[in-house]
């Protein structure tokens, strides 16, 4: 490898570049096509980007495996980055493994690294964890070290442990400063940031407030009855039911929920559940099924009772009852906390990640494009997605993944 090469590679390791393309802009063998794809990935052109690497992987030729292995790492990350999150999974294993057979422990490891963040966009958090467990920091550069971190970060986040998720954002911030890798450590305040915003609305006693990421955990562990509205459960410190797959009970749980520890109107419910404006004899009866099945579902954690105007619920072993809310409610909010992200994604890439059709979510990106909340740029198969930051909340949150328990 020639010395332009070398300082080239050089720069790109310290997050430069502009100094990578000054020294092998203009030329065209494999080496620097592959230096040039990474320093516009750098600078943000992600299409310009891959195509150099996919040039840079072909002129390698069969006998350069590893050359041609670091390509397909590099242009995996590109993937991740431009969410791409159908990008086969197998050209990376296959690449990760030809590292590791040439000794090139850092590099493989960044691989390890990549395939983990993936996961973790597609709510595959158990998964994950367990592929970062089985990976050691401890020999890797700085760079790579607080890519684990925030790995575990994101982890320890959607598992509602605040403490390891602070812990670890701390150590990622100590390696992003010795690599001295300043969009690193912009990735690192931004993470930590996120920690200390609004992660779910409380509601109890018809009031309401925000709750950080620590007072959701702590709210979990208490002796309250949960409405869980982010994931669709009820549970207290003893059990869990889901509701999930029952939207219509769980409509009238949160209701009565809310109202707690008042009733509910008959016509008030049958609004919320059924969206009926005039009820008749047929929706009342509906809803007298509807209280029965919801009454047999929280058995051992509440008691339903009829009252005079609707009904009420009385908790069996809690000391009271809450609801716990997402911080911004409205019918579209999964999406838009991926797209609140600040990166462009496709909307087969929301579909893989939401476990939807593509024309769910399609729908839901124009139902979002037509209120103003959502735009995007491209056309056909090029068609990216984007939204601004919803300001003070922590909106990747949100995302999917089942609650401790």
């Amino acid at each position: 490898m020639d010395s332009l090469i070398t300082a080239a590679a050089r720069a790109l390791a310290a997050g430069d570049p502009l100094g990578a393309l000054n020294r092998v802009a203009l030329r065209e063998d494999a080496p620097a096509l592959a230096l040039r794809g990474i320093a516009m990935a750098q600078l943000g052109d992600l299409a310009r980007a891959r195509l150099l690497l996919r040039s840079a992987a072909r002129a390698f030729g069969p006998r350069e495996a590893l050359a041609r292995a670091r390509c397909v790492v590099a242009e995996a990350e590109i993937a991740l980055a431009a969410r791409d999150l159908a990008w086969p999974a197998k050209p990376l294993e296959a690449a990760r493994a030809t590292l590791e057979q040439h000794g090139e422990a850092a590099n493989a490891a960044h691989a390890r690294l990549i395939e983990i963040r993936r996961l973790l966009l597609i709510g595959r958090v158990d998964e994950a964890e367990r592929k970062l467990a089985a990976l050691d920091p401890t020999p890797l550069p700085p760079a790579a070290r607080a890519t684990h971190e925030l790995a575990l970060a994101g982890i320890a986040m959607r598992r509602l442990r605040s403490a390891e998720a602070r812990a670890a954002l701390a150590r990622a911030a100590e390696s992003a400063r010795q690599a001295r890798i300043p969009a690193l450590q912009a990735e690192v305040a931004s993470a930590a940031r996120l920690l200390a915003s609004p992660a779910a609305r409380l509601i109890a006693r018809g009031t309401e407030r925000p709750l950080l990421l620590q007072e959701v955990e702590a709210l979990l562990a208490s002796a309250s009855l949960v409405v869980d509205a982010c994931r669709h459960i009820v549970r207290d410190a003893a059990s869990i039911v889901s509701l999930a797959r029952r939207p219509v009970l769980f409509t009238l749980a949160r209701a009565l929920a809310e109202a707690w520890p008042g009733d509910v109107a008959r016509d008030v419910l049958l609004a919320r559940a059924f969206r009926a404006k005039h009820a008749d004899e047929s929706h009342r009866a509906r809803l007298r099924v509807e209280i029965g099945r919801l009454r047999a579902a929280l058995r051992g954690l509440a008691d339903i009772d009829a009252t005079r105007h609707g009904f009420a619920i009385a908790p069996l072993r809690a000391a009271d009852i809450v609801v716990l809310a997402r911080p911004v409610e409205e019918a579209h909010a999964a999406v838009l906390a991926f797209l609140t992200d600040g990166e462009s994604w496709s909307s087969s890439a929301l579909a893989l990640a939401l476990g939807a059709s593509q024309r769910t979510v399609q729908r839901a990106l124009d139902t979002l494009a037509a209120s103003g909340k959502v735009q995007s740029f491209g056309r056909a198969r090029a068609r990216r997605w984007m939204a601004p930051p919803l300001p003070g909340f922590a909106t990747t949150l949100l995302l999917p993944a089942p609650l401790p328990g």
